[in-house]
């Protein structure tokens, strides 16, 4: 294994890809994943995400740049990657009469070195549903199945295209843990999501996409650091904004009325917090619906979808 391919598990320079009629879904990103890191694409529908994903996977070739998977090309030399990859897809399409068991087994006959498919749909919990038709399956056990079979070559390098979608809270948060059991164990994970908070809660590092461009990439932190955090209260009757002290001074922003509703937007949230709450304290005043929080990925995304929503 050369140095490179030992940093460096997935290389994506210039990447383009461009579908009959000339519609350019990709348009020239540039990305690289360490190994043993989880890196997650995020972006509206139609951002570029599966189809970004796929070229990796080596289900087409690009129309522009170049694309490593283990410093090989996923799609010229799918021979060689695809044996060390797993590959969660959006919907599996496994036969409905089939069983669990059945599935897994079938799968595990088209796959090199699979582990034994009882370990694999224990790594899902679904052990228990072994002997069940993929057809009564819940639309949250599908994508389980569709997860230990990704998972039955133990591979280094894992796709995963939209997770958890259709998992109840403790199914996603059981799938959050597996995922990070598997890159404390040196897998790599890249994963598309729609959940933020999984991205914000699992990914080392995540790009944006907005219309097949990488909008803003870097670890969570990096990419909520320039985003404003907030802080909102209802002032009693008899109080009115101008009671406050200067906005500028307690580091605001931005902000809005809404009645006696306040929101602030604020680079200094102690410093904001602190004045308003000394305020308060004061003027012998309680301020109602106290809300206060840090700017978080969600805010980040809506913010870059809707700067570029109004550019265009």
């Amino acid at each position: 294994m050369d140095t490179d391919e030992r940093e460096h598990v997935i290389e994506v320079t210039g990447l383009r890809r461009v579908y009959g009629g000339g519609f350019e879904a990709v348009r020239g990103i540039t990305f690289s994943v360490a190994r043993g890191e989880i890196f997650a694409l995020l972006g509206t529908n139609g951002a570029g995400k599966t189809s970004t994903v796929e070229l990796l996977e080596g289900l087409a070739a690009p129309a522009g740049g170049r694309v490593r998977v283990l410093g090989r090309d996923p799609f010229r030399e799918r021979a060689a990657v695809r044996p060390r990859t797993g590959v969660m897809l959006q919907e599996g399409g496994f036969p409905s009469e089939l069983t669990v068991a059945e599935t897994a087994r079938m799968w595990a006959g088209c796959t090199s070195g699979a582990r034994p498919e009882a370990e694999a749909l224990d790594l899902v919990g679904l052990a228990g549903r072994r002997s069940v038709r993929v057809k009564q399956l819940s639309g949250g056990e599908r994508r389980r199945l569709d997860l230990a079979l990704a998972l039955l070559g133990d591979p280094e390098v894992l796709f995963l295209d939209e997770p958890t979608t259709g998992l109840d809270a403790e199914g996603r948060r059981a799938t959050w843990e597996l995922v990070r059991t598997l890159r404390a164990a040196g897998t790599t994970v890249l994963l598309t999501t729609h959940y933020l908070e999984e991205a914000e809660g699992l990914a080392d590092r995540l790009a944006i996409l907005h219309e097949g461009r990488i909008a803003v990439s870097g670890t969570p932190a990096e990419v909520t650091a320039g985003r404003p955090a907030r802080m909102s209260f209802e002032l009693p009757d008899g109080y009115f904004l101008g009671d406050l002290p200067p906005l500028a001074d307690l580091g605001v922003c931005g902000h809005e009325c809404d009645g006696r509703v306040v929101r602030l937007r604020t680079t200094r949230l102690q410093r904001t917090a602190t004045g308003v709450l000394t305020w308060a304290e004061r003027a012998g005043v309680e301020l109602g619906a106290l809300d206060v929080r840090s700017a978080s990925l969600e805010e980040a995304f809506l913010g870059i979808a809707g700067e570029r929503e109004a550019a265009a």
